[in-house]
């Protein structure tokens, strides 16, 4: 062999132990990659012993952008919206700060701030383990309610969490994803805007139902929805109630006699609290239902209507001043794309039970979390 034939063979030698030796290193680094991820899920499944994850479904007290991520005019993802979030930024959340479903996330211990719109493309598998929301603000229980704006009907949601649950079994499998959505918590608030874009102020349904028919024909979506949940594992799931809808700004410019007064319309908080009535009743007949099969369903009401209330008839206890309007603007109808850059702002929010024309403000998202508090702990104990 002559010495140009040495050489070849020495450098294909050294060139194939060399390639072994990087398919090893790659094989060692996938490797410890995988152990990396792995270890980041399972800190997320082991983030709370008693609530695995967060899942959030409804309109846009809960919506913290999704509508972001589709064609519609409902959107909120410029100033002055977010304008007292961490660094001020308009995240699509109808308010100046939080939501109070950030509020619960952070509190039951999901190693999470705030919870995230489950149609960011950014989503990692981590925040998808731990909770997401799938509200869309502008939606609501009656499929023409989400019409009018083109927003993500209630049913689509039910359909992007299905979406979430096949994400999560790919990572978990299956066994392991039933288990973690049996310890997850789910949360549902809507239905404000079934009465106050659709009802109060279209003809369409006041054509075909009396307002107790029509109370009776949301709770019925509810109770669908509900029992979809189940179908799909869910086993802690929680229902907002409706808060006093004549107490809103809007509804007061609209529908008021005296606009300059800024009073509470009693003609439609009253409806909100017969809702409310038949609505804990027939949850409470659905959960006896439902765990007629053993099947470990607890349904929890949370009450919006009397902290909301409170705050608007006894302000000062809460260190608000303004009541009757919002801190974006005039505060008489301004929500959304009225709310906006050239709007005129309240130099102190935190003195506002409103933020716009419909929203509360990020203070009054955190009374309402504090005054969720201990139903959040019965949640939390319960499992």
């Amino acid at each position: 062999m002559g010495t140009s034939d040495t050489h070849y063979y020495y450098n294909y030698n050294l060139l194939h132990s060399l390639s072994q030796i990087f398919n090893i290193l790659s094989i060692m680094l996938l490797l410890f990659l995988l152990l990396c991820f792995n270890a980041k899920v399972e800190g997320a499944l082991n983030s709370n012993k008693n609530v695995s994850a967060f899942y959030v479904f409804g309109d846009s007290t809960v919506d913290p952008g999704n509508n972001d991520f589709i064609e519609t005019p409902f959107r909120s993802n410029f100033p002055p919206y977010g304008r007292d979030f961490p660094n001020q930024t308009p995240t699509g959340r109808f308010t100046n700060g939080m939501l109070t479903t950030d509020y619960i996330a952070s509190y039951v211990g999901l190693k999470k701030d705030v919870l995230p719109p489950y149609l960011d493309p950014n989503n990692s598998i981590e925040e998808l383990v731990t909770g997401v929301s799938f509200a869309s603000a502008g939606s609501g229980f009656d499929p023409l309610t989400p019409s009018i704006s083109n927003v993500i009907p209630i049913e689509k949601q039910m359909e992007y969490f299905k979406e979430c649950i096949g994400k999560l079994e790919v990572v978990l499998g299956k066994q392991k994803t039933e288990n973690h959505l049996k310890k997850a918590v789910f949360f549902l608030s809507a239905g404000t805007n079934d009465f106050v874009l659709n009802y109060f102020t279209l003809p369409v349904q006041r054509k075909s139902y009396s307002i107790l028919a029509y109370q009776q024909f949301l709770i019925q979506h509810v109770k669908e929805f509900i029992q979809g949940l189940v179908a799909e594992g869910a086993r802690r799931i929680v229902v907002a109630g409706a808060p006093p809808m004549g107490c809103l700004p809007v509804m007061i410019t609209l529908n008021s006699p005296n606009v300059v007064e800024r009073k509470c319309i009693d003609e439609y908080s009253s409806v909100a609290r017969d809702y409310n009535k038949f609505l804990q009743n027939e949850l409470h007949a659905l959960q006896l239902q439902l765990n007629a099969n053993k099947q470990g369903v607890n349904i929890f009401y949370v009450d919006i209507y009397g902290p909301l209330d409170d705050m608007i008839q006894a302000p000062q206890k809460y260190g608000f001043d303004e009541v009757g309007n919002g801190c974006c603007g005039t505060g008489y109808i301004e929500a959304s794309f009225m709310c906006n850059k050239a709007s005129i702002v309240c130099p102190d929010p935190t003195k506002y039970v409103f933020w716009d024309s419909i929203h509360p403000t990020g203070k009054a998202y955190h009374q309402l979390f504090l005054a969720f508090v201990p139903t959040v702990d019965s949640i939390i104990n319960n499992y």
